[in-house]
């Protein structure tokens, strides 16, 4: 073999140029960060594969110990940094010390939720009186409107706070103004235009002028910071001096649950944020977090799993297809009674919008298997119903992202021919750019995102335009794209290595998350035992290494597809499989166990 042919080859972890899902596995670390991994493991006494994941995601030498360890005090910001937070948290200061009537205006999502959930805890702390308004997804669409302002505002709010949404919102924030009310916007969004003028205070990182660095927090994290340095305030003024300070460390349940559902990334406070939160979660004093975990059948502690994939679709379930405030109302509850009936409402709606998902998802894929037929298919899958539920279509596209390894829209049509639409991107490409490049051409009737997610507005007559300006503007760089799609490995692992003990020590390195990638260990050479589908598309297996030693696997979601079929038909054979080293909780007892995510014929 030439050495240039030894060089390829050297470049793929374990020798796989294509996997079966078509995937070039690379190792994550060069060797640099292999450097860092061994003297992480030589100097801090750390497991192998974890010094490795460390590397693998910046960490140093010197900065692993607080990594694994990171606290609220070493990694919190000071909040007088961020733009016009003294201003926002006096003027909440003042609200509280005389009293005034507060308003929330919150986004329907997991992090408005929370945010509101916050400020109402807060406030109500103080005796403050105070309501949440969360607008409706389909018939008030995303941030304040200026008839809702309005409405606040008439009703006695002499202070408005929009937490989540507002940054954007400079006509609703001048109704508000012009009806009595003062408006104070906490936000993390991208700036589309000038800052709403009539507002109080802006208080979002990612302004232009805000140089505070904090830009990865979600809404939550920048509420939070908001309340500590209302906090402040209240002290500088000697404001309600007989009440004793509210526990905000024991609030930072609801500030992870909203870091994790907003999908930001997990570096600075925000880890800390989370690995805290976490534990503060797991002691349930949160009911209407309790009642969830309750009704979502979680019988083990809650993880970042939990939040993000059990309790954070049941909160956003309301939001989707039915009332939109009933999360925000249940994270402020104290009342079990009261956070179990709405808990098992939430519940129901999610169930509700699990059978809508996968109706849609059918239709959808039928649609796209029609669109990929005959060649390679577009280079933006674009599929789009008159039967379809505006709430669910960020969730449709997310999925056919997944199934087709290519940027997907779902579209959801009204009778008046005008179609809410959602796009997920993959790696690499800008879909939020290409987005606004359709609404400059008069393509969209409007739209906006940022590189991996889109929200646009389409006319039914403009559909077959637009997809023809996605493939002409994305086909050549989404098919080098997925040609040249690869899955980065931490390691390698064997059955007998996939211990609790390995697990807990990887788990030290997290949370993971956005920005912070799971880690993904490879299991070379093992012999697959009695794969077979479980529950509705699941499938099972065991993996048994050269020593004999065996582990069990899952691969969720795979019935259908082509890692699915791989693993049923390689059953009793020698593969090489990739996943990430998980703990399954049954009847009491935990075992490791392998959630497949990619596998390789072992040769």
């Amino acid at each position: 073999m030439s050495s240039s042919a030894t060089l390829v080859q050297e470049r793929f972890f374990l020798g796989v140029s294509q996997s079966v899902t078509g995937y070039r596995w690379v190792d994550r670390l060069g060797l640099r960060e292999a450097n860092i991994a061994l003297a992480i493991a030589q100097n801090h006494g750390m497991h192998d594969l974890v010094a490795r994941v460390l590397a693998g995601r910046g960490v140093s030498l010197d900065n692993a110990p607080m990594f694994v360890e990171p606290t609220i005090k070493s990694l919190m910001p000071d909040p007088a940094v961020l733009t016009d937070m003294e201003r926002a948290a006096g003027r909440i200061a003042d609200a509280i010390a005389n009293r005034e009537r507060v308003a929330i205006f919150g986004d329907y999502d997991v992090d408005g939720a929370c945010s509101s959930a916050l400020l109402s805890r807060f406030l109500t702390h103080y005796g403050v009186p105070h309501a949440i308004y969360i607008p409706d997804r389909i018939f008030e669409g995303y941030g304040p409107n200026p008839q809702a302002m309005r409405e606040l505002a008439e009703k006695g709010a002499s202070l408005i706070v929009t937490v989540d949404c507002g940054t954007n919102s400079a006509a609703a924030i001048e109704a508000a103004r012009e009806a009595g009310s003062d408006v104070v916007v906490i936000d993390h969004h991208q700036v589309g235009g000038p800052l709403p003028q009539a507002a109080f205070a802006v208080v979002n990182p990612n302004r232009d002028d805000d140089i505070s660095g904090q830009g990865h927090l979600c809404a939550a994290g920048v509420v939070f910071l908001t309340l500590v340095q209302a906090l402040r305030a209240l002290r500088e003024r000697r404001i309600a001096t007989n009440i004793s300070a509210p526990d905000l460390l024991g609030l930072l349940d609801l500030v992870a649950l909203a870091t994790i559902c907003d999908v930001v990334p997990l570096k600075g406070v925000n880890r800390a944020f989370v690995v805290k939160g976490l534990m503060v979660a797991r002691a349930q004093q949160n009911a209407g977090l309790a009642a969830l975990a309750r009704v979502a059948r979680i019988g083990e502690p809650l993880n970042s799993f939990h939040l993000g994939f059990l309790i954070g679709p049941r909160i956003n379930a309301g939001g989707r297809i039915g009332d939109a405030g009933l999360g925000a109302r249940l994270l402020t509850l104290d009342d079990p009674v009261q956070a179990e009936r709405i808990a098992h409402e939430l519940d129901r709606l999610n169930q509700e919008r699990q059978a809508m998902e996968l109706q849609m998802l059918a239709q959808a894929e039928a649609e796209a298997a029609v669109e990929m037929s005959g060649g390679q298919g577009p280079a933006i899958v674009v599929t789009a119903s008159g039967d379809w539920h505006p709430g669910i279509v960020g969730l449709i596209a997310a999925r056919l992202k997944e199934r087709t390894r290519r940027p997907a829209f779902a579209i959801a049509f009204n009778q008046n021919g005008i179609g809410t639409g959602s796009g997920r991107s993959i790696t690499g490409f800008d879909l939020g750019r290409m987005v606004r490049g359709a609404v400059e051409k008069g393509l969209l009737v409007k739209g906006g995102g940022h590189a991996m997610a889109a929200g646009i507005t389409v006319e039914r007559d403009r559909l077959g335009a637009l997809r023809a300006y996605f493939d002409e503007v994305a086909g050549a760089a989404v098919a080098s794209l997925r040609d040249n799609q690869s899955l980065a490995i931490d390691g390698a692992l064997s059955a007998s290595g996939a211990t609790l003990a390995l697990h807990d020590a990887l788990e030290k390195a997290g949370p993971y998350g956005s920005g912070h990638p799971q880690p993904v260990l490879v299991l070379p050479h093992h012999r697959l035992i009695g794969a077979n589908v479980v529950g509705k598309d699941h499938i099972r297996a065991t993996l048994a290494g050269v020593d004999g030693k065996r582990v069990n696997a899952i691969a969720f979601r795979a019935a259908g597809s082509t890692l699915g079929e791989f693993l049923l038909k390689q059953s009793g054979q020698s593969i090489h499989v990739a996943g990430n080293l998980s703990i399954n909780h049954w009847n009491g007892s935990s075992a490791a166990q392998i959630r497949i995510m990619d596998a390789a014929v072992a040769v």
